[in-house]
């Protein structure tokens, strides 16, 4: 099983990168979330139960990682985060990037967790329920909840 996870890692990489990037919003803390992620999935690797179960096991490991990441970190705010400096300038035009990022920003880690998974990994619903430990119910109607809440900040904007 060591070689199908060490194969499984090293072919989905940029995949967790950006799930982890997508809780930290900062290149450092999200590599050091998925290398965490890689250890802690090493160290536990027999308990998955099957080659099947590789991706979504290894999600909620990471996943759980950030969490716990975020946690620590809730009452630190960096100073180079707040200098005038890294502040965008009036004269500088929003783009749409931008503004989707602004709006994700928004969401709940929850909410944040469904979109990743459903477009950029592309996941079935009932994938998604069983990663998260959800109903699929609840994981539909907060997938519905968040783009109506997306599209209203977008066009809000």
């Amino acid at each position: 099983m060591e070689t199908e996870l060490i194969h499984y890692i090293l072919t989905h990489k940029e995949l967790h990168y950006r799930l982890a990037y997508s809780y930290t919003r900062n290149k450092e803390d999200a590599l050091d979330i998925v290398q965490d992620s890689i250890v802690k999935a090493i160290h536990y690797q027999n308990t998955l139960k099957s080659k099947e179960a590789l991706h979504p096991w290894f999600c909620r490991i990471l996943i759980n990682t950030a969490k716990t990441f975020l946690k620590k970190q809730k009452h630190f705010i960096p100073l180079d985060e707040v200098s005038p400096e890294k502040l965008p300038s009036h004269s500088e035009k929003p783009t749409y990037n931008l503004l989707l990022e602004e709006a994700l920003n928004h969401l709940s880690y929850n909410e944040k967790t469904i979109i990743f998974l459903r477009y950029i990994e592309d996941l079935e619903l009932r994938e998604i329920a069983k990663l998260l430990h959800q109903n699929l119910s609840t994981v539909k109607s907060t997938l519905y909840r968040t783009q109506r809440k997306l599209q209203l900040l977008l066009e809000k904007d």
